[in-house]
């Protein structure tokens, strides 16, 4: 199944909820139908990651379970590897997807993606990215130059 791809633009409402686009919405279905209803079941979590560049990745939970077995190989024991995990999971939440498709941001998550009204959100294969509308305008525009070069290095 193809990843989540497209870009939309939604409202934060005064509780901090962000619709999630039913077309990215339609990725949570899951092949078994729940026995109550008989309709499809759904995935309610996704995980929540305050990324370096000031967005927020959103993650189902089998995307982020393989980040977690990775983080699970590393050791209590070592310093770095213990900082690294510990930096990880203080920037991660869990979020539930409500029935009319939203999802409720901490005031953490929203401060931290300088999120007041309005929030894109981009799908990006495995995971989505929520950011502040002007401060995606500006990453874009200040980075255009850098469009090929990076293309034609890493892909």
């Amino acid at each position: 199944m193809p990843g989540f791809i497209g870009r939309e633009q939604h409202s934060v409402d005064e509780k901090g909820r962000l619709l999630i686009p039913a077309r990215f919405r339609r990725r949570f279905l899951l092949q078994e139908n729940d026995p109550a209803t008989g309709a499809p079941s759904r995935s309610p979590v996704l995980y929540v990651f305050k990324a370096d560049d000031g967005s927020l990745e959103l993650y189902e939970p089998s995307v982020w379970s393989e980040k977690e077995q990775q983080l699970l190989k590393l050791s209590d024991f070592n310093p770095d590897e213990r900082l690294l995990t510990t930096m990880i999971y203080a920037r991660l939440d869990q979020t539930e997807l409500d029935r009319s498709g939203r999802i409720a941001l901490s005031r953490e998550m929203l401060d931290h993606a300088g999120i007041v009204k309005d929030a894109v959100i981009i799908g990006a294969n495995a995971k989505m990215t929520v950011w502040e509308p002007l401060r995606l305008e500006r990453l874009l525009s200040d980075n255009a130059s850098r469009f090929a070069p990076l293309a034609n290095r890493y892909i």
